[in-house]
């Protein structure tokens, strides 16, 4: 019997509402003014915990910002839009990447990443020295592919991953944009190279150096590098990620292999033109505080789950059953994207998918 898959509920694409900053009414100025506290002590407590934070942003500008204004992609100022909401991420790493962890450590475990990590390790062992670093890479960046993909498929983690790609100017500091349950995302690959048998000194440098190419990644700049293009990530190939265009959405997945997104039918690489819009569909506000409330909109207070553990437990086992599995092995069957899917928009994409 022949069905109609249903699309997953990608705000992205699904849904365009009105933009809300703060809470409407008389509760404006207050709302602003906790938040500017609260981001403030984000910020000082960030600054405190480490305070080489001073000293790497300044590098990073130094090291990118000439090159942006040399070969400026899109002609923005430095000042954009935004940029101070950017730059308060980027002050508070230290405490953002605290919490990261904190939820990277139960979301590697839970995701079960480390049983095919355990199963490849017999076949791992045999790989000569040599080898090791090339074969981690790859594998690195295959666990990375499938849970970026699901991150932006599954509507219950991309309510998360919405706050990074919610800038609509993509420059040095852009990346730093990003909610610290959003860094979980990177949990699985790393579990999943552990139990494979690789060093954790080696595992811990695959995620650092994942973060700092992002940075460069996201910079505005024009370069193209087209014979680069199906070898290794450029910014072209993650700008594309980033656009919030007909055709580009849900698409260029991995962070330093194309290989992935061509073998599962993600790639996107248009010839005749170049990324122009970026950001996304829905209602993202703007601000750091607000920004971090967003994905948990709606959610049930966790002090629940401590009064009422049985009860808690039973509803987060429901919405695994019946919501977050669901939504996984849909995004996994996603047909690969037609040949000419250039240009063809997320609908039309979706209107020709079919089992049977």
């Amino acid at each position: 019997m022949t069905t109609i898959i249903t699309p997953p509920q990608d705000p992205r694409v699904r849904r365009v509402q009105p933009r809300r900053h703060e809470p409407a009414g008389t509760n404006r100025g207050r709302w602003r003014l906790l938040s500017t506290v609260l981001a403030g002590a984000i910020i000082t407590i960030s600054l405190l915990f480490e305070r080489s934070v001073v000293l790497l942003l300044p590098l990073f500008f130094v090291l990118i910002v000439p090159f942006e204004k040399l070969f400026p992609r899109h002609d923005q100022r430095l000042r954009r839009p935004q940029v101070a909401t950017d730059m308060g991420y980027a002050l508070s790493g230290p405490v953002m990447n605290f919490l990261s962890v904190l939820a990277a450590i139960p979301v590697g475990i839970l995701s079960l990443a480390w049983l095919p990590g355990l199963a490849l390790r017999p076949l791992v062992d045999l790989i000569p020295p040599a080898a090791m670093p090339l074969v981690g890479i790859a594998l690195f960046d295959l666990a990375i592919y499938w849970t970026h993909r699901w991150y932006h498929e599954v509507p219950f983690l991309w309510r998360f991953h919405s706050v990074h790609h919610s800038t609509e100017h993509l420059d040095w500091v852009s990346g730093f944009r990003n909610h610290p349950l959003d860094g979980t995302l990177i949990a699985p690959a790393f579990f999943f190279l552990l139990a494979a048998g690789f060093s954790t000194e080696f595992t811990g440098a695959l995620a650092v150096v994942q973060i700092v190419t992002g940075l460069f990644l996201h910079a505005n700049v024009r370069w193209l590098w087209r014979p680069l293009h199906k070898v290794v990530i450029t910014p072209e190939f993650h700008h594309w990620h980033h656009a919030n265009e007909p055709g580009a959405i849900n698409s260029n997945y991995s962070v330093f292999l194309p290989a992935w997104d061509l073998l599962f039918g993600t790639y996107f690489m248009p010839k005749d033109r170049r990324p122009q819009r970026y950001g996304v569909s829905e209602a993202v506000p703007t601000g750091m505080i607000a920004q971090l409330r967003y994905p948990l909109r709606g959610s049930a207070n966790p002090l629940r789950m401590v009064r009422h553990p049985i009860h808690g437990a039973r509803a987060v086992g429901r919405f695994v059953r019946h919501a977050l599995l669901p939504d996984l092995w849909r995004s996994a069957r996603r047909p690969r994207r037609p040949s000419h899917s250039e240009g063809l928009d997320e609908g039309s994409l979706w209107a020709t998918m079919r089992t049977v």
